[in-house]
């Protein structure tokens, strides 16, 4: 669908992130499937065909990301590590190593919460259908020995990468998209395209400048177990800033790996950073880290703010906001 009109659902099932983009005049919007799911870029230009034309540039700039960080495409890097004996350099693509280097630093920071190494537990908490089951001590030991960031040796004199362990299986869904959504976003400034909206399936959103007279691109944060309701926790304008948000519709999959289980208790958390990179991989690590963690890490790094909700005992629950939020954002 690359560079036509997308004109999916307003809301659809799941959705973490919307913005009323309908409001922003002379807006164009683009729309294109990748990493299983939609992106779509909403452009503010009087040139709609200009506005076109730029859109098919960052979409070609994302389809090659994806060709280079799925772990599901033969010779992609990431394939190729999950292929790499112990000891074997592997030269890799500057953006994978780069995107790597970024996962690296996201997990030192967040204590482990955050490990692109976790496919093999992943692959070992799902069945074929991707339903959660139960693996045997066997296997979760297996798994646990060959998890972990310190398996991957990274060089940045010769961009390449060693494993310490094999096999390992690196995914890259928790922070992918976000990569996608800032080269995508590098792209359209290439292409003189400042004001514009970017989003991976309305759980990675970048915005770049602000449309022309408003104070930033409208965004609200919803929270997804409750689409019928619309139940909105915050209400945004966004200026090259990032939202992420990671929950219910995926907690099943998002592995602890510092317990090497799946996570319980949180219902959904977003990141608020200056890239969605970043973000990506940190709404993913906030589902996994207790509140207490969430705010000490967001107290140390006044650029990025968070939002969760968690269980407030029996059926209830309470949000709570952590980091530079101002108090007209927050609606819940």
């Amino acid at each position: 669908m690359t560079g036509k009109p997308n004109n999916p659902p307003a809301n659809p099932a799941g959705t973490f992130v919307q913005s009323d983009w309908a409001s922003v005049p002379d807006v164009h919007r683009f729309g294109h499937q990748a990493m299983a799911t939609t992106f779509e870029i909403i452009v503010q230009h009087e040139d709609k065909v200009y506005a076109r034309q730029a859109a098919d540039a960052a979409f070609d700039e994302l389809d090659r990301i994806e060709r280079e960080l799925s772990r599901y495409i033969e010779n992609s890097d990431i394939a190729r590590i999950n292929n790499l004996p112990v000891g074997t350099p592997l030269l890799l693509g500057l953006d994978t190593f780069e995107c790597l280097q970024l996962c690296a630093a996201v997990s030192a920071d967040t204590g482990g919460a955050f490990d692109v190494t976790v496919g093999l537990l992943l692959d070992c908490w799902r069945d074929a259908d991707k339903k959660l089951r139960t693996p045997s001590q066997e296997e979760l030991a297996f798994a646990r020995e060959h998890t972990g960031m310190s398996l991957l040796r990274l060089d940045e004199s010769r961009y390449t990468v060693e494993l310490a362990s094999s096999p390992v299986r690196v995914d890259l869904g928790g922070v992918g998209k976000g990569y996608g959504v800032d080269r995508m976003g590098d792209s359209l400034r290439d292409w003189s395209i400042e004001r514009a909206l970017i989003h991976g399936g309305f759980s990675s959103v970048l915005a770049l400048e602000a449309p022309q007279g408003a104070s930033g691109w409208p965004v609200t944060l919803s929270d997804p177990s409750r689409d019928r309701e619309r139940r909105i926790l915050a209400r945004l304008n966004l200026t090259n800033t990032a939202v992420s948000g990671s929950g219910v519709q995926k907690g099943g999959h998002i592995i602890d790996p510092r317990v090497a289980r799946p996570i319980e208790g949180k219902i959904a958390a977003w990141s608020v950073t200056p890239d969605a990179a970043t973000g990506d991989a940190l709404s993913t690590a906030f589902m996994v880290m207790t509140v207490d963690e969430v705010r000490d890490y967001c107290a140390l790094r006044p650029a990025v703010a968070g939002l969760l909700i968690v269980p407030a005992g029996g059926t209830s629950e309470r949000v709570v906001a952590v980091g530079p939020w101002r108090q007209e954002e927050l609606v819940y």
